[in-house]
């Protein structure tokens, strides 16, 4: 894992910063009276570490913002967040608001709450709540998001999952200046991680959580002076990380490998790669990393082969001015009503042959 250095010292992990007077002194006397907003796990991950950091950072949290309880599993029971579970477990006070809009009652008595706390910071890591200007603007140093991308190549709500369908080769941490933009705000320090071949959105997300938590930080030991330091972001290099809906989880076999792969890397766990077969959906869990030499003529969704350590499939070319078409080798598939399996054990059944052919729909 590297920082991303800058003419501006956007990252310092390499070279220590001289330490800020003012915030020195401020260090000096009380700790930093610190609000942490975030709901799933890769908030907690964060949450976690600054509440064990608490002495040598010299921060008191003083609340934590969460998401209101939802409904989950078979039997559809209250459920709350990562971070709430984080925070009861080491008495922090739990605020969990549905608004902090102003025209609404709720949202101003949201606000007045927030201001009785007296923040100095507030850290946001994937709160899921849009906070307005009033609130940004409520604590003494301003917000900060903890977010899961390079900045500013994906801005949105899914950066992990984006990142990886689009064949980056790596992402990163950005510790970001809140404002009323989408994640457009001021960069105080990135730090950047390898995208490997067998990532998934899954791995990959438990990776981004650790670096997000050291790299906040890493912020925190001086912010005044990241603050002092930071750099604007370039919009034209900006890409919207659209939200994931599950339909997205549909493979069109008239794709390369390439593409294929890449989405069962990155909708995993969710919400899945799938195809169909018979009018049956089947989960294709996991493939091997595209051998571009293994090409066919066969036509696309086709199972050329159910071998023991892969299923080979045919999908599109990789360009137009490709003869063949280039071939996927799964290793892992889930059909209807059944438990993974194996190439190995889907060999030695009968539920997929030679021949056999995927679909895009349900027929």
């Amino acid at each position: 894992m590297n920082t991303i250095a800058s003419t501006s010292d956007l990252s310092m992990d390499s070279t220590k910063p001289q330490q800020n007077p003012i915030l020195g002194a401020q260090q000096g006397t009380s700790p930093l009276r610190l609000v942490f907003a975030g709901t799933p796990e890769f908030a907690a991950i964060s949450l976690e570490a600054l509440i064990r950091q608490q002495e040598s950072l010299n921060i008191e949290i003083v609340a934590v913002y969460t998401q209101p309880d939802r409904k989950a599993g078979r039997g559809q029971k209250l459920s709350a967040s990562a971070v709430k579970q984080v925070a009861l477990a080491n008495d922090i006070a739990v605020e969990q608001p549905l608004t902090f809009k102003k025209s609404s009652t709720e949202g101003m008595a949201a606000r007045q709450t927030l201001r009785t706390y007296q923040p100095d910071v507030m850290i946001v890591a994937a709160y899921g709540l849009i906070l307005p200007i009033g609130v940004l603007d409520t604590p003494t140093y301003g917000c900060l998001n903890i977010h899961a991308s390079l900045l500013p190549r994906w801005r949105g709500a899914a950066p992990i999952h984006r990142a990886l369908l689009a064949g980056d080769d790596e992402t990163g941490i950005t510790i970001m200046q809140m404002d009323k933009g989408l994640d457009t705000g001021d960069m105080l320090y990135k730090v950047s991680a390898s995208i490997e071949p067998t990532d998934t959105a899954a791995s990959l997300h438990d990776k981004m959580a650790e670096l997000g938590s050291t790299a906040i930080g890493t912020v925190l030991k001086d912010l005044v002076h990241y603050q002092k330091q930071a750099v604007s972001q370039d919009d034209s290099q900006a890409n919207y990380a659209e939200k994931l809906v599950k339909t997205e989880g549909e493979i069109d076999w008239t794709q390369s490998a390439t593409e294929i792969e890449r989405k069962i890397r990155g909708l995993t766990p969710w919400p899945g790669a799938y195809t169909f077969l018979a009018g049956q959906r089947v989960k294709v869990l996991a493939s091997l990393p595209v051998n571009r030499s293994q090409q066919t003529n066969e036509p696309v969704g086709t199972v050329i082969s159910v071998g023991r350590k892969a299923i080979l499939v045919a999908c599109g070319k990789e360009s137009e001015a490709e003869s063949s078409a280039t071939t996927l080798a799964i290793t892992h598939l889930q059909f209807a009503g059944g438990k993974p399996m194996t190439a190995e054990k889907i060999c030695h059944g009968n539920q997929l042959n030679d021949g056999d052919q995927f679909t895009t729909e349900s027929k």
